[in-house]
């Protein structure tokens, strides 16, 4: 993994709360699956309890509509080198099983596709130039 590294997850703030949350949480396994290093870690409390950490840096989560989000997809594609690059399209939600979705999205066109969530690591510069102007989800 690159030693200057970002993370920022962008969600439609339009979304119900319950999806907000999933939008994230599926984002965020993502982006862990691809840097496995952001998370692959335990801590031992003083009492020898030991958890698995959910990051070692910070994860901001920033907010914009469909559109904006979409066109911050298609600026950030293709990844190249330590990149990722981790999209929500609005259609999986229609599908209850991966092999569906698996299955279907070689068939549609993201430019055309409402995209709820982005999730994106990388180089800070690259990560700024596409976050900067991004306000805090809240």
């Amino acid at each position: 993994m690159l030693p200057d590294i970002r993370l920022a997850i962008v969600i439609n703030p339009d979304l119900p709360l319950g999806l907000i949350a999933n939008t994230a949480g599926t984002i965020a396994i993502g982006l862990g699956a691809r840097f496995p290093a952001l998370a692959g870690q335990q801590l031992i409390d003083s009492e020898g309890r030991t958890i698995d950490i959910s990051s070692n840096m910070p994860v901001p989560m920033l907010q914009a509509d469909a559109d904006t989000i979409r066109s911050l997809l298609l600026k950030a594609l293709p990844p190249q080198g330590e990149r990722a690059v981790v999209a929500f399209p609005a259609f999986a939600r229609s599908l209850h099983d991966y092999r569906e979705y698996e299955a279907t999205f070689p068939g549609r066109d993201l430019q055309m596709e409402a995209i709820d969530g982005l999730g994106i690591a990388g180089p800070s510069k690259w990560v700024k130039s596409l976050t900067g102007s991004l306000k805090l989800l809240r």
